[in-house]
């Protein structure tokens, strides 16, 4: 009997740091969720404060063009209108916990903006990263590549 109640106890302390863990970790993607609806939100509305205070000051965005911008050119992109995102529609968005004050940002979104007034309508695979930054998620890093339809074999 001595010997069942130990064991119960053992797993009832094993599954604690188990169940502690999940819920921090369910609270951080809840975090870095709102943190990128509010990247979202700032970069439709061109918002210089709001962008100013989501994207990390080292910031590294790789269009789906190959074009790179840092925090400051790309701030600009968008306070100028240069670049207007009218809308972003994720198909799937996965966040992972990658290391202590680290996620990675994984998926497929489909993309409608203007770029210098030509109309660009993209469906893209992307790879983010949010870092911790002073108790804030701030946004570090971006790059994207056009879905592109599955390749029709070749008949022989």
């Amino acid at each position: 009997m001595k010997n069942r109640l130990l064991f119960v106890a053992c797993l009832l302390l094993a599954s604690m740091p188990f169940t502690a863990f999940a819920a921090s970790d369910a609270t951080l993607l809840a975090a870095v969720t709102a943190a990128d609806d509010e990247r979202l939100a700032a970069t439709k509305a061109g918002d210089k404060t709001r962008l100013a205070a989501i994207f990390s000051d080292a910031l590294h965005y790789a269009h789906s063009s190959g074009k790179i911008d840092t925090k400051a050119s790309y701030m600009t992109s968008l306070v100028t209108r240069s670049t207007i995102y009218e809308s972003f529609d994720y198909q799937t968005r996965t966040f992972t916990p990658i290391a202590p004050g680290i996620v990675q940002m994984t998926g497929r979104v489909l993309i409608k903006a203007t770029n210098q007034g030509a109309r660009a309508d993209n469906d893209l695979n992307f790879l983010a990263i949010w870092r911790e930054e002073n108790g804030q998620w701030r946004f570090l890093a971006w790059q994207s590549c056009k879905n592109l339809p599955p390749a029709t074999p070749v008949k022989k």
